[in-house]
């Protein structure tokens, strides 16, 4: 766990590998891959085994180095960053409303998973501009709302969203330590990685600009 990682470097770190006893030991910014821990200290990086020992600094420039990172175990770098390219779902329940009810409708329309969960409750109406009253109150109605251009219909307001698979939050279930509808969607993610794993990526070989091609 990346916590306890953290605070193994503590507790391992020898003291003899920094040039300064005197200094106070601020480990900062640490990243981690499977075998090693890079993290700022002073101004540079530093590296030490996960399963801990003596560190090592990586730089000994006169700048300041910052915010280390470790590409996934030396892998490719997908774009765009944070982007989750397998199977996706979205859970939904009778508490999500405004953004709660017009953040499912976006991801149904763009095809992009199932929604499980509960009806959200259904209020997609937005205001523009509210007339002030004399004793400095205001009054507002509805200006905007929500209708679909393939079938010419009001949708989502006193409606909601329903999802493609039902599932009930169950209290008895809760007190027991689950969440139904969160152990549905991921059986229903792992059910979908099995139909369509993730492509097998494989990187080109690499350039070489200065080779000689007869004429």
């Amino acid at each position: 766990m990346p916590h306890i990682c953290c605070l193994a470097i503590l507790s391992l770190l020898s003291l003899s590998a920094f040039a300064d006893s005197n200094a106070p030991l601020l480990l900062q910014s640490p990243t981690m891959n499977r075998t090693q821990i890079v993290f700022v200290y002073a101004g540079d990086l530093w590296k030490v085994p996960r399963e801990g020992g003596g560190a090592r600094r990586l730089t000994t420039g006169a700048g300041v180095e910052s915010n280390p990172i470790f590409l996934p175990d030396g892998a490719d770098e997908l774009q765009p960053q944070g982007a989750i390219f397998g199977p996706k779902v979205m859970l939904v329940n009778e508490f999500a409303g405004s953004g709660g009810d017009a953040m499912p409708w976006y991801f149904r329309r763009a095809g992009v998973g199932k929604l499980i969960g509960k009806r959200t409750w259904g209020g997609l109406v937005g205001r523009a501009g509210a007339p002030e009253l004399m004793d400095g109150g205001f009054v507002t109605s509805p200006s905007s709302a929500v209708w679909n251009t393939a079938t010419s219909e009001w949708e989502v307001e006193n409606i909601g969203i329903a999802p493609d698979i039902e599932v009930e939050f169950d209290p008895e279930a809760v007190r027991n330590g689950h969440d139904p509808q969160l152990e549905k969607a991921v059986e229903v993610v792992l059910e979908e990685l099995k139909k369509s794993p993730p492509p097998t990526l494989r990187r080109p070989a690499y350039p070489n600009y200065h080779r000689t091609t007869a004429r």
